[in-house]
């Protein structure tokens, strides 16, 4: 079980900065085979491996007390799309929020591709997030294009681990799944 970020990404709530830069949550092997195969057009191992990167350089920022709103905006996005059910400090626990909208409705191909078009806009719609939490918007953004879009890179670079036998690397372009 993974723990959420407490409050309202949006606004409605207060977002708890101290959430998204403390502590290391881990992605266990039943958080990865609970990912709904719908909810991704890139290889589960390399968004697997996205996901715990980002948690990890969400660990690496935090030990240092650096809040990055970008990794923040990554891990929230890949913990929504895998369908994560997560824990806020009070111990109660619910599905992810969704990144850009704030919903708390489970990812699926229609909705992702909703939040998908919010997320496009988010800046736009939000300039409070641009200046407040500066990152996010690009980090939701980047992470839908390349996981649900399947359209540029990975929001951040992943290790060479991720990138299977037979597949190449993160900036050629093929069409394998």
């Amino acid at each position: 079980m993974l723990a959420v970020r407490p409050g309202d990404l949006l606004g409605r709530r207060e977002l708890s900065v101290s959430r998204v830069t403390l502590g290391f949550v881990e992605v266990t092997e039943n958080d990865i085979a609970r990912i709904p195969v719908r909810n991704l057009r890139v290889p589960r191992d390399q968004f697997v491996a996205l996901w715990t990167t980002a948690e990890e350089r969400d660990q690496n920022f935090a030990e240092r007390g650096v809040t990055d709103w970008y990794t923040a905006g990554i891990v929230v996005t890949c913990e929504w799309l895998a369908g994560a059910v997560v824990q806020a400090p009070n111990g109660r626990r619910s599905p992810a929020y969704s990144p850009a909208t704030n919903r708390t409705t489970t990812a699926y191909e229609e909705l992702i591709e909703a939040e998908y078009l919010a997320a496009e806009l988010l800046d736009v719609r939000r300039p409070d997030l641009v200046e407040h939490r500066p990152g996010w918007c690009d980090a939701v953004r980047a992470t839908l294009r390349w996981a649900w879009r399947r359209s540029g890179p990975p929001p951040i670079e992943l290790p060479e681990s991720a990138w299977s036998a037979g597949r190449t690397g993160p900036h050629h372009t093929s069409t394998w799944s």
